[in-house]
């Protein structure tokens, strides 16, 4: 149902010129020779990673390895598409792919292994603002950012929702954000993680699809209210953890 209710919702929107905050041009799916080595050391991990959590899940069938790195891999060319060619030393804009795409393999587990439907849904979506925030690779080195931007190697969500975040904090969990203080580590650190990861290995699987259906209907500043909300009901452990 939710697989349904997402897919119409983008669709929908993607077929409207006000609601489309990027232009993405034409991309055709192709089907990619998936060999192992066409993947990264660390790609592969994930994908091992998904297909067993998917399993889990009684979501995928045997035959999903295949069908998850046919639309990482398509992924990776549609958004190359859209990436500049940028010369520096940092090593994390040295690669066309940041690292493995958590965002991705999420939808391909709601739509329970269809690759199709999820390279169709992940097109569609790319045209939307809310992308900017879910979809981490979306914005990798891409020609939609300044320049100035791309080079610093910063995601817009590190800067972004993780400034909301914390002022926020603040305001709303004051003991929590002095608790982050003492221990020199930042609350926005945390939530990169969390939300590059899109949650994974944090908050169980029907939580994780709550946390990307709401952020798609209601807008990415619920992605910003979600980090909030887990900070407040850590806030004891969190205390605890400081006093000791």
């Amino acid at each position: 149902v939710l697989a349904e209710l997402i897919e119409k919702f983008v669709s929908q929107l993607s077929e409207s010129q006000s609601d489309c905050y990027f232009s993405t041009g034409n991309y055709k799916a192709t089907d990619v020779d998936v060999k192992n080595d066409s993947l990264s050391s660390v790609q592969q991990l994930g994908v091992e990673m998904t297909v067993r959590y998917g399993k889990y899940l009684n979501l995928l069938e045997e035959h999903a390895e295949n069908d998850l790195c046919f639309v990482l891999m398509n992924c990776e060319k549609f958004l190359k598409q859209q990436q500049r060619t940028v010369v520096s030393s940092l090593r994390c804009l040295q690669e066309h792919s940041p690292g493995y795409d958590w965002f991705a393999s999420s939808i391909f587990l709601i739509m329970s292994g269809d690759g199709e439907k999820t390279l169709t849904f992940l097109q569609d979506f790319s045209r939307l603002l809310v992308s900017a925030f879910l979809w981490l690779p979306r914005l990798h080195i891409s020609v939609h950012l300044p320049i100035t931007t791309v080079e610093s190697g910063i995601h817009p969500v590190y800067f972004c929702s993780g400034h909301y975040i914390e002022m926020l904090l603040k305001a709303e969990l004051p003991l929590v954000s002095s608790a982050f203080h003492m221990s020199g580590f930042t609350p926005s650190q945390i939530c990169l993680q969390w939300i590059t990861q899109c949650f994974w290995n944090y908050m169980d699987w029907s939580e994780i699809c709550h946390y990307i259906a709401i952020c798609i209907f209601l807008g990415p500043d619920y992605q910003i209210y979600m980090c909030i909300s887990l900070f407040k009901h850590l806030q004891q452990d969190i205390l605890k953890h400081t006093e000791a």
